[in-house]
């Protein structure tokens, strides 16, 4: 990949002009992109326009510009975060038809949550989840299950990044982070009374892929009303168990007679069983591998 002169490579820059496109900020006038990427506007127009005919970018009748559709055709052909979504969301369909409230599927991205789903019904409590939008770890019951887990060093970067605690209920100080994080590696779940909105609580489990690393999190908001949340507890770890034990079957050998049908596609398709089949069949009538 050639370099520019500030040693920023092509590739960076393109990637750098994707990221200046937020919830907040979807549509972008060339000038936006090249004040909010801090790339020069000659160079911003020519990569935009390479993005565009990639289809990358797309370009409005207004002269403004939008992600592209393909990004997200690329991104659902991900076994990771996508993958896990499939295969989780009919279990998570079966969470909110019992707690009517908010459901959502977490993955650490650094030292953040990423939601790659929500459930919410339509008058739920508050809760402030984007799909695909970024919450802080030490915020969400999801980030502090997901710190629980995390590999050495990734607390102490939370903590080196400062808490900003945003209401009364947020964890305040660096003993309470860790107390938190450390109940939760303990217990195997955790609640976030009032740390983002004081209405809400969030609860939330690990889902464990291979040889039992986590892979995700299941969390709900619901009402922050002070009763026990362990009835919540034991119905997410119902399923969360039944979403690592149908990650794990995902990913065997073919041949295992527990692996589940499907292909390649098991990992990222999540269907009926005849569907899976017959998507199976497909990929071996074109001669294409397995896995």
């Amino acid at each position: 990949m050639a370099h520019h002169s500030n040693g920023t490579s092509a590739l960076s820059r393109a990637i750098m002009i994707l990221e200046t496109f937020t919830f907040e900020a979807p549509f972008l006038s060339l000038t936006s992109i090249a004040n909010r990427s801090g790339i020069p506007l000659s160079s911003t127009q020519r990569i935009v326009t390479e993005l565009v005919s990639h289809d990358l970018l797309e370009r409005m009748p207004d002269r403004s510009y939008r992600v592209g559709n393909r990004l997200w055709e690329m991104g659902t052909r991900a076994p990771g975060a996508l993958g896990l979504r499939e295969i989780a969301l009919p279990y998570l369909h079966v969470i909110q038809s019992r707690v009517r409230q908010h459901t959502q599927l977490v993955v650490r991205a650094d030292l953040d949550v990423l939601v790659i789903e929500r459930l919410s019904a339509r008058h739920a409590i508050v809760n402030a989840s984007i799909i695909g939008g970024r919450i802080p770890l030490q915020y969400s019951c999801g980030g502090i299950v997901l710190l629980a887990a995390a590999e050495d060093g990734v607390l102490e970067r939370v903590i080196g990044r400062g808490l900003q605690p945003i209401t009364p209920e947020s964890l305040q100080t660096e003993a309470e982070l860790r107390a938190a994080v450390e109940f939760a590696r303990r217990e195997g779940y955790a609640v976030a009374d009032g740390r983002i909105f004081p209405g809400s609580r969030g609860i939330g489990v690990p889902i464990r892929g291979y040889q039992g690393a986590t892979i995700g999190a299941i969390c709900i908001v619901v009402p922050n009303d002070g009763s026990s949340p362990m009835a919540h507890v034991g119905l997410l770890r119902r399923a969360a168990e039944a979403v690592s034990q149908a990650i794990v079957r995902s990913y065997l050998p073919e041949e295992n007679p527990d692996a589940s049908p499907g292909g390649s596609y098991r990992s990222l398709v999540s269907s009926s069983e005849l569907s899976m089949e017959f998507l199976q069949q497909i990929q071996e009538e074109l001669g294409a591998p397995a896995h």
